[in-house]
């Protein structure tokens, strides 16, 4: 989330609303202090939001238990049912 003041907003708007197409939210402060947010608006389409959010996870994340040694079996929660 960005804070940007009125007047930075005044003269920047066409960069700024490109960042919230982006799914970046914006918030506008005056003298230092919150004032109004622009948000994306996102579609209705929970799928597409969805497939949107891990298309922008991929490459940024480690599946697996890092801590094991790598010849340990991994059993889940078996032994805790």
């Amino acid at each position: 989330m960005n804070l940007v003041n009125v007047s930075d907003l005044r003269q920047r708007l066409p960069d700024y609303l490109k960042q919230v197409q982006q799914g970046e939210e914006i918030t506008i402060t005056l003298h230092g202090k919150s004032i109004a947010r622009i948000v994306p608006n996102y579609p209705d389409n929970k799928r597409e939001l969805a497939l949107k959010r891990l298309e922008a996870l991929r490459g940024k994340m480690i599946v697996g238990d890092i801590l094991s040694p790598l010849d340990d079996e991994w059993t889940g929660d078996a032994n805790n049912l």
